[in-house]
């Protein structure tokens, strides 16, 4: 069984392979795909259109099943290796052991942002920015830039204190635990921790950050201990809802997933429990 840990007890072999699984799939044009779909259903999905992977009620099970797709795809490389989670309520700033040379190195420099240390710097050659918002072909972050803070734990136990999972009209004008989690409305969880680490990960191409992917196992490790806490907390729409994946929908751009697909984790992973 694939266990997802925190970042913070990794182990150095665990974060090389994890490292090294990434580079792999960068050389090899896999990892830019996964961009290119983020990026696209981001920039696709409007408050008063169809939506899918934000803004709308199948936030987190479409990116569970992103996960997924991108573990499997790591674990192709490398079975050893599974996604870490980034607790952002406990590793609350740039000297955190994930922004270390040997991880996914630090913040970028005041003049343009640029990353210059750590394996996904430019200096390296080995991280090539092709899906890009703009013409700069490196990774960028400023993190914590403007005094800006991380979710404390105090927000999260609030978010998660919710009961009703989402309700109309469905967006991000929403109530409910997966407005507040995805950070449209309340004390804002998923999107400002996007915004803390800047660069890339303030826009639609935001997985080009590696950091991307332990932030959303974050979250997605939030969704489990929510489900967890309201066990008769149903999924929500359940059917005929216009613009929206209802709990029974095929999720594009798959054609074989629905959210109730998604509700349980625990086929195919779980987690430690050093949250």
């Amino acid at each position: 069984m694939t266990v997802r840990k925190n970042q913070a007890a990794l182990t150095a072999d665990e974060k090389r392979r994890f490292v090294d699984a990434l580079l792999e799939l960068k050389r090899s044009g896999r990892y830019d795909a996964f961009v290119t779909t983020h990026n696209a259903f981001i920039m696709g999905d409007t408050d008063d259109g169809d939506r899918v992977g934000h803004r709308s009620p199948s936030f987190l099970p479409w990116h569970r099943r992103f996960l997924l797709e991108f573990e499997a795809a790591l674990k192709a490389v490398d079975a050893t290796v599974t996604l870490p989670y980034w607790d952002w309520t406990a590793d609350r700033t740039p000297r955190s052991s994930l922004w270390a040379p040997d991880f996914l190195g630090g913040t970028g420099r005041a003049r343009d942002g640029q990353v210059t240390d750590g394996p996904f710097a430019r200096s390296g050659g080995r991280w090539p920015i092709t899906v890009r918002v703009d013409g700069r072909d490196f990774l960028r972050r400023d993190l914590g830039a403007g005094g800006r803070q991380l979710p404390t734990r105090a927000e999260v136990d609030s978010v998660l204190a919710l009961e009703t999972y989402d309700t109309a009209p469905w967006n991000s004008a929403s109530d409910g635990f997966r407005n507040h989690l995805e950070g449209w409305r309340g004390v804002n969880l998923h999107n400002r921790v996007h915004v803390w680490v800047g660069g890339q990960m303030a826009t639609g191409v935001s997985p080009n950050d590696p950091v991307f992917w332990l932030h959303h196992a974050f979250v997605d490790k939030l969704w489990a201990d929510w489900q967890a806490r309201h066990p008769g907390s149903p999924y929500l729409p359940t059917a005929g809802t216009r613009n929206v994946v209802d709990l029974h929908d095929t999720m594009r751009p798959w054609n074989d997933v629905t959210p109730a697909d998604m509700l349980d984790h625990t086929p195919h992973y779980t987690f430690d429990t050093a949250a």
